[in-house]
């Protein structure tokens, strides 16, 4: 039996998209915790046997090392017999899944992250207040693009790529959830990605909750320091 090794840490989107798939799929898998805040990745055995980018998630499967989420989200939906949906082999269908995930970088990953960096990280990190300016432009491009998903992919369809679930829902519902740490909600905010986010935790309950979990009860307490 083909043995895989996921690497992954919760409090990461991308983690968090590619945990949810292995386990909806029940991917016979060992997820690996990789404590970031403990800076497991920059350790010299990780670093040298496991992802010279320092980066989670990664997967070993047999041997074969494989980082980056979008790489790993489509291996796995090319390996194991999962369902058509999550990658479809219809060019056109597979073209949209793919359109969001090329997208997403340098839009709704990018500002998202950015948003939290300056909202939680840094400040936890240097002990310092909260630059809002720049935290503001952030949070400005996040929503822009929320709206982007709303008028364009969700616009007619349930889902990103049409009436089912793909790989482009595990990855976008990650980045929409992190900003919670940060202290906005996109749930709060915009109705239709409250809708979708339903739609994508009910297609893979109880997964979407359990990988979650951790982000959720670091979200309530940032909410409660608010």
């Amino acid at each position: 039996m083909s043995k895989l090794k996921v690497f992954i840490h919760p409090l990461s989107q991308p983690s968090r998209a590619v945990m949810m798939f292995v386990r909806a799929n029940s991917i016979p898998h060992e997820e690996v915790f990789v404590d970031l805040a403990k800076g497991d990745q920059f350790q010299e055995e990780f670093a040298k046997n496991v992802n010279p980018l320092k980066k989670v998630p990664v997967i070993n499967h047999d041997g074969f090392l494989l980082t980056e989420s979008v790489a790993i989200l489509r291996y796995l939906s090319r390996t194991f017999p999962v369902p058509d949906h999550w990658f479809p082999k219809d060019t056109k269908t597979q073209a949209r899944v793919d359109e969001y995930m090329e997208w997403q970088h340098l839009n709704i990953r990018t500002h998202g992250s950015l948003f939290i960096m300056e909202k939680y990280m840094v400040p936890r990190k240097t002990k310092k207040p909260v630059n809002e300016a720049k935290a503001a432009i952030h949070l400005k491009g996040f929503k822009t693009c929320l709206e982007q998903m709303e008028n364009i992919w969700l616009k007619d369809r349930p889902f990103i790529a049409g009436e089912k679930i793909s790989i482009a829902d595990l990855l976008a519902a990650a980045e929409i959830d992190e900003t919670a740490i940060g202290g906005y909600d996109a749930k709060d905010h915009h109705e239709k990605i409250r809708e979708y986010l339903e739609r994508v935790g009910s297609a893979i309950h109880p997964h979407y909750d359990e990988a979650n979990a951790m982000l959720n009860k670091l979200a309530m307490k940032v909410k409660a320091e608010q």
